[in-house]
């Protein structure tokens, strides 16, 4: 339910769907006045979060962002999480960023992490993350040497915990603040 209703093919309600829903491209890039981000800068720093974690850090495979060449069909030139992104860039990306492209790699992702998800064996589950598997994504570039608690945090998780934070509660968490931009998006109107 925190990705679109078309990532998981069940028909159901999907918050991303309600965030995003009646909502053109323009307001996907706008980063409203005293902001922030945009909502387009959320969905890709979900994307890549979880792209991330769940491939390089729960699986040990190679992420899809560079596996599927993503940079290039979303525009952009960043290749980490999006994390410490200063707002010049912030307001790059936003502006750039391929809207459709975006949002089929945040449903690429998704299906990937369910994919993930369903090979995971109990035991798994309690394990640490594998301090090859961090080594990899700082050499990738995955995460900017600006935001190394991020790689902390990771690096200091259980693969239980690597479900939890980024693909479940980091998405109600920026899906949140998605919402609260289109609520003040459409006041502007």
């Amino acid at each position: 339910m925190v990705h679109c209703a078309k990532m998981a093919k069940t028909g159901l309600w999907s918050f991303e769907d309600e965030v995003l829903c009646d909502l053109g491209d323009d307001q996907l890039r706008t980063i409203p006045r005293g902001g922030e981000h945009s909502i387009a800068w959320i969905l890709f720093h979900l994307a890549r979060c979880e792209d991330i974690t769940m491939n390089m850090l729960v699986a040990g495979t190679p992420q899809l962002f560079r596996q599927d060449g993503w940079a290039t069909k979303m525009n952009v030139e960043i290749i980490h999480s999006a994390n410490k992104m200063d707002d010049g860039s912030v307001a790059k990306l936003s502006a750039e960023i391929d809207v459709k492209a975006l949002k089929a790699y945040r449903i690429a992702v998704g299906r990937r992490t369910r994919q993930v998800v369903k090979k995971l064996k109990a035991e798994e589950y309690q394990k640490s993350v594998d301090p090859l598997r961090i080594q990899n994504v700082m050499g990738e570039g995955a995460v900017s040497k600006d935001a190394m608690e991020i790689i902390n945090y990771w690096a200091s998780r259980t693969i239980a915990g690597l479900l939890l934070m980024p693909p479940t509660r980091h998405c109600f968490l920026h899906l949140n603040e998605a919402l609260k931009i289109k609520k003040k998006l459409q006041k502007v109107k």
